[in-house]
Order: C-alpha cells, then sequence, then structure tokens
C-alpha cells in the first residue's frame, strides 16, 4: 500500500491564514501511524506541517509535550501554528540531519549516542510531565501486543494466561519508585542534530510517567538500526555511573527491553497483517535478537520460561517469511 502524498484537504486554508499563503507544500516520510509531515516553504522560510487526522490521532499530546520540554529547555519543536481539531499543527523544522543518517555516513557513533544519553540525564533529573502513568495495566496491554498478533499470524497456539502470569512475575522490578518523563520512541530516527550540538526531539506525543531505563532501551535497542553491544554496555555504564543507578537498574533495564521487544513484535506483525504495510515484518529478526538478549538476565526466568515453552527460537523472525515458508 503507497503512502498518501496528497496534502490534507484543509491544508491550504490553514496556511493562508497562519501567514504562509502560496507556500509549497512537499511530502516528507511518515511513520508506522496515521501521521503524514509535508515541508512547507516559502519567502524563504520553511516549517513542517503535521497531519495528524481525526479520529485515528489528536496532536494536542505532542503540542503539549513540546511546550513542556521547551519550557526545561529541551530541543523540541517549537508550535508555529495549530488547528488541533482539524488535527493540523505547524512546527519549527529541524532539517534532515538525523542521527541515523549521520552514524550511517561514517559520524563516530559513541559521541553521538552520549548526547542522547545525556540528554535523559538531565531529563530524568526533572518531575515528570504532567501525563499517565506507564503501569502495571499499560505493560501488560502492550506486552500482549505479541499473543494478540505475531502468535496468532504463525499459527501458534500460545498460553496467554501463562504468559500474562510470567510478565506479571516480574513487572515490581520495571515500575519506577520515582518516575520521570518516558518520551517511548526514543532513538535514532526521531533524534535530529542541530545547530551547535544540541539534539532535537519528535515523536514524543504518547509520553507517560515511568521508569529511567525504559528510553535507554529506546535508544540502545534500537529496532530500526543495529547498535553495537559495545556500545550499549558503554551507555549503560555511563548512565549509572552518572545518575548513581545500582544493579537493580540493570534488571528494569533488561525486562523493560523485552516488553518493548514482545510489544515492538506484535506492532510490526499487525502493521503488515491489519494495516498493509510489509516493511516491518523484516525488522523483526533483529527485535527478536534484541528480546533473546534480554530473556537471558536472571531477572526474566519466568518470562524466558514461558517463550521456551511456547515459542521455539525457529519461530522467533520475520513473521512474513515464516507464514511464506509454512506454506510452500
Amino acid at each position: 500500500m503507497g503512502a498518501d502524498l496528497t496534502p490534507p484537504p484543509l491544508a491550504r486554508d490553514f496556511l493562508d491564514q497562519h501567514g504562509w499563503a502560496g507556500a509549497q507544500i512537499v511530502p516528507l516520510a511518515g511513520d508506522a501511524s496515521f501521521r503524514r509531515y509535508f515541508r512547507v516553504a516559502g519567502a524563504g522560510r520553511q516549517a513542517i506541517l503535521m497531519d495528524a487526522p481525526p479520529p485515528h490521532e489528536d496532536p494536542r499530546p505532542f503540542i503539549a509535550i513540546a511546550e513542556w520540554l521547551r519550557a526545561r529547555n529541551f530541543g523540541a519543536p517549537a508550535i508555529l501554528a495549530q488547528a488541533a481539531d482539524a488535527g493540523l499543527v505547524l512546527i519549527e523544522d529541524f532539517g534532515d540531519e538525523r542521527m541515523r543518517e549521520a552514524i550511517d555516513a561514517g559520524a563516530a557513533p559513541l559521541p553521538l549516542y552520549r548526547t542522547a544519553v545525556d540528554v535523559l540525564l538531565d531529563l530524568h533529573g526533572h518531575a515528570p510531565a504532567p501525563v499517565p502513568d506507564y503501569d502495571r495495566a499499560v505493560l501488560h496491554r502492550e506486552a500482549a501486543l505479541l499473543t494478540e498478533w505475531y502468535c496468532p499470524t504463525l499459527g501458534i497456539a500460545a498460553d496467554a494466561a501463562g504468559y500474562a502470569a510470567a510478565w506479571d512475575a516480574v513487572f515490581d522490578a520495571a515500575i519506577a519508585p520515582r518516575p520521570v518523563t518516558v518520551l517511548r520512541d526514543y532513538h535514532a530516527e526521531n533524534l535530529m542534530l542541530l545547530p551547535g550540538g544540541r539534539q532535537g526531539l519528535l515523536d514524543f506525543q504518547d509520553a507517560l510517567a515511568g521508569h529511567p531505563a525504559y528510553d535507554l532501551v529506546s535508544l540502545l535497542q534500537d529496532a530500526r538500526r543495529d547498535v553495537e553491544p559495545a556500545i550499549e554496555a558503554a551507555m549503560l555504564a555511563h548512565y549509572r555511573a552518572a545518575s548513581g543507578s545500582g544493579d537493580d537498574f540493570d534488571a528494569a533495564y533488561h525486562i523493560l527491553g523485552a516488553q518493548r521487544n514482545a510489544k515492538i513484535v506484535g506492532i510490526f506483525t499487525r502493521l503488515w497483517r491489519r494495516d498493509g504495510k510489509p516493511r516491518y515484518p523484516g525488522l523483526c529478526p533483529r527485535v527478536w535478537r534484541y528480546l533473546n538478549h534480554d530473556l537471558a538476565h536472571p531477572a526474566l526466568a519466568p518470562v524466558r520460561a514461558w517463550f521456551d515453552a511456547n515459542i521455539p527460537m525457529a519461530l522467533r523472525g520475520d513473521p512474513m517469511q515464516l507464514v511464506q515458508a509454512a506454506a510452500q
């Protein structure tokens, strides 16, 4: 299914009303949601038009978190104009230099990852934003995406009740005694490189108040690109040293890593099966590698036992390829 590159019907009127009459509107790459993005250019300036169409999307959380972050000197884009009921938001354009492309082009990765971790250390020094809690119910609901989508797709009659019980046995360690703002999609494709060495933040509209290890997992177990184990280890050590975290942080990191990666396998399967986006299953083998690595941690013994009993190693991979192989 090809992406719709047509600007939303109200875009031109919206831009006219906010001083961008006659501006050129050029589509940009979208993401896994219903949101779409366009670069708006004219009169020697440019901005980004976010199309977050109701009822599927609501731009208000993005606007609120952006303003909260900017008030604390974090690199969220400025909100230039908004028509939230129509799902239209005009935001500051951070350009095209993302952390991912910089590394792919040969930039030394360790300093970029260190900057990203330092931003998290700064963020975690603030009381959390006024957002919902990343509580046990949310953790369970997300983890269940694997048994709801991946397992049925492969014809695996998984023990869903045992799956929930296994996670319930480990989630105590993943609930932060002092919650922080969790941006939830903190990875190299959402981190912009700005002048002066600053880091720009994107895709934080689903922020919750939860454990500080979560965004570190999102960064260092990146579903869309490989992160060298040595970088992951060095950045974990850097975060722990700077924050004074103990061994319980490592347990939380791997529990949340396993939970997040199980969720992502389910989401990527759903994006293919329900939403007609076949590029996502091909990312699952990388996510399974992270997940298997996390399951090896002693804190995840009950969850590891469930996976060993329900999903053989041979069925931990690209669901589309596995389905095609089974049909041959």
